[in-house]
């Protein structure tokens, strides 16, 4: 849409496309695409009428990684910005400038709504780390990945510390860390990284058919209830924490007309049309993602 510069954003079928398009530097990640990514995955969060978000990237590259251009100062942000008109209570941690890409995982991992990525190429650095809080990432045969800090001499970002043992186990996060390598998109399949690997020419239909597949058949009460489930429970202490929820969750959604419809539409042999839309229908009681937020 043409409130962006490097990103586009449309919704149809109930499927918002957020899409990587910054030809004059090959997508690389910059501080405006950051904002911008951030601002359209929050809309797609607040719109009743999107229930699945598809991310991809337009060209050679889904994201290859940050915008180096800026040479030996790229990562030195006192240099480049100084405080640049920072707001403490929003651009600020601990003191520091936030990290972009950590704004922009944190954001995906806030919402509500399950996101698909299709990687239509290689996702370095930023490019792969900022895709971690999706739910499920499907890659062309082209694509590659790579988590190159160490060659950079920077620090693995984008929350990725967190997310990647978590995604893949922690001895593979390390391997990938300690090298920086760059793998390709079967190495990413048989690590968990993504679970497709597609030709290119059949990338976005694969991922629009499950996209489909959710928005037809799905209820979005049910997955926003298990989005923030499945990945607030991975920092639970215990079995009896999704226990507790669940109940709550079994007996406050019974009550609903979702689970009427789907009960109905099974008994039936039709498919289901359920009423429920997300964030209105949202149930207050889930728990946030994936605890306390310290920003």
């Amino acid at each position: 849409m043409s409130e962006f510069t490097h990103i586009t954003y449309e919704v149809a079928e109930r499927i918002a496309t957020v899409t990587i398009d910054s030809p004059q530097n090959n997508n690389a990640f910059t501080a405006l695409m950051g904002e911008e990514l951030i601002s359209a995955f929050e809309r797609a969060d607040a719109d009743d009428d999107v229930k699945v978000v598809v991310f991809t990237g337009k060209g050679r590259f889904f994201c290859p990684g940050a915008d180096l251009s800026a040479g030996e100062e790229t990562f030195d942000y006192d240099a480049r910005y100084g405080d640049n008109g920072l707001d403490p209570d929003k651009d600020l941690i601990d003191g520091v400038r936030r990290d972009g890409g950590g704004r922009v995982s944190l954001a995906i991992a806030d919402m509500r709504k399950p996101v698909i990525v299709a990687f239509n190429g290689a996702g370095v650095g930023v490019g792969s780390t900022m895709t971690l809080p999706c739910d499920i990432r499907i890659a062309s045969e082209d694509a590659k990945f790579g988590f190159v800090f160490a060659k950079r001499g920077i620090m693995p970002e984008a929350a990725s510390t967190w997310f990647l043992p978590r995604v893949v186990g922690i001895n593979q996060a390390l391997e990938w860390v300690y090298t920086g390598r760059v793998f390709d998109a079967q190495e990413a399949k048989e690590a968990g990284l993504v679970s497709r690997v597609v030709p290119g020419d059949q990338l976005m239909e694969t991922t629009y058919e499950l996209a489909r597949e959710m928005v037809e058949g799905s209820s979005a009460l049910t997955m926003a209830a298990g989005r923030k489930m499945l990945w607030g429970m991975l920092s639970a202490d215990s079995p009896w924490e999704a226990h507790r929820l669940d109940s709550k969750g079994i007996y406050e959604l019974g009550k609903l007309p979702d689970v009427r419809e789907g009960v109905s539409s099974f008994l039936e042999k039709r498919e289901p049309d359920f009423p429920a839309s997300i964030p209105s229908d949202y149930p207050e009681w889930l728990p946030e993602f994936p605890g306390p937020k310290p920003v």
